[in-house]
């Protein structure tokens, strides 16, 4: 495809899907390179880190981290705009795709290896992705290598015996919250994608692709099942709509989710990282939280406590934060970790 956008990723990969939808939704040329073993070299000679998905411009130019290369990518071709015009909402978007990339990540990786089921069926899906032609003694054996090895990392999205409880309330609460918000719009912020929908709906829509995921949005769910499906290839349906009008059911989920558990959980562990803390310990709405300190999220969170100043509506964004108990974190210094 002359003058394409290369996109390495898989499709158990919520950031790669992410940023794939987001293409999609642009109608940027690109070509889906899917990083099976036969694909490595080629990926590695191009990517400075192991990790998916990996993005090439048209000039040859790699990114990585769907985040970064959204809004660079957003800079370069800004029609149709993921950013509503109203700012209040615009920023109310950027907490929520930082919400769903980070927060959301732990509902999908704790539920694709807490149970035995979801640990067998992810593990032979990524073991079929990795050699597709494979024959079946040999995939047998990947699967059980990628479950033992994935496994064993599920600390580090804070995934334990004490906070898996938190994590899977989290999911349900969350889901419930954007069923009713979803019953009067297409997507989170009106009639087309907003920046929020696809760092969310990556998470939602990877743990729908597992047994246990499934099982919860399939029988619960129906609105959020159909905004799964429709944002693979996401379209403009309508306008963005103001805030006032999402506030009433957008609110709640900042209240009770971004307030209650994830800026609780980011302040925690910058204050870790600042201190040098192997681990540490937040007391969230339900319960007390204890992890390893997520090193790279303590940058995000300082971007997203620059975009807020930048806002060129500052006194409507912080009173929007103020009213659903957002502000004093964003605004204010981390506490030190426990």
């Amino acid at each position: 495809m002359s003058g394409a956008w290369r996109i390495y990723g898989a499709e158990m990969s919520p950031y790669s899907v992410k940023v794939r939808a987001y293409f999609r939704y642009k109608g940027l040329p690109h070509e889906w390179i899917v990083r099976t073993g036969e694909r490595m070299a080629e990926f590695s000679s191009l990517a400075k880190l192991p990790l998916i998905p990996l993005v090439v411009d048209p000039d040859g130019v790699p990114a990585q981290d769907s985040t970064p290369i959204i809004e660079a990518v957003e800079a370069r071709h800004p029609e149709p705009s993921i950013h509503p015009a109203d700012p209040v909402a615009a920023f109310a978007s950027a907490l929520l795709e930082e919400y769903g990339d980070e927060w959301g990540n732990k509902w999908m990786f704790h539920l694709r290896w807490a149970r035995e089921v979801d640990q067998l069926a992810g593990a032979t899906r990524i073991a079929r992705t990795l050699e597709p032609d494979s024959g079946e003694e040999r995939h047998r054996a990947i699967t059980t290598q990628v479950r033992e090895r994935m496994v064993g990392r599920v600390g580090f999205v804070g995934s334990n015996a004490g906070t898996a409880p938190i994590i899977e309330a989290s999911f349900v609460d969350a889901l419930r919250l954007l069923e009713r918000h979803l019953a009067a719009r297409p997507y989170l912020f009106g009639g087309r994608p907003a920046f929020a929908d696809f760092g969310l709906w990556a998470q939602v829509r990877t743990a729908f692709t597992d047994p246990t995921g499934y099982g919860i949005i399939a029988n619960r769910t129906p609105g959020v099942l159909g905004w799964i499906a429709r944002m693979e290839w996401p379209r403009a349906e309508g306008p963005f709509e103001a805030w006032a009008s999402l506030e009433p059911t957008l609110g709640p989920l900042l209240r009770d989710e971004v307030a209650a558990r994830f800026l609780p959980w980011s302040l925690a562990n910058a204050a870790a990282i600042a201190a040098g803390r192997e681990e540490f310990t937040v007391r969230l709405a339900d319960g007390p939280w204890t992890q390893a300190p997520q090193k790279y999220h303590a940058r995000s969170l300082a971007r997203l406590r620059e975009r807020r100043l930048a806002s060129p509506a500052l006194a409507e964004v912080d009173a929007m934060l103020a009213k659903w108990a957002c502000l004093e974190p964003l605004a204010g210094e981390a506490p030190p970790a426990a």
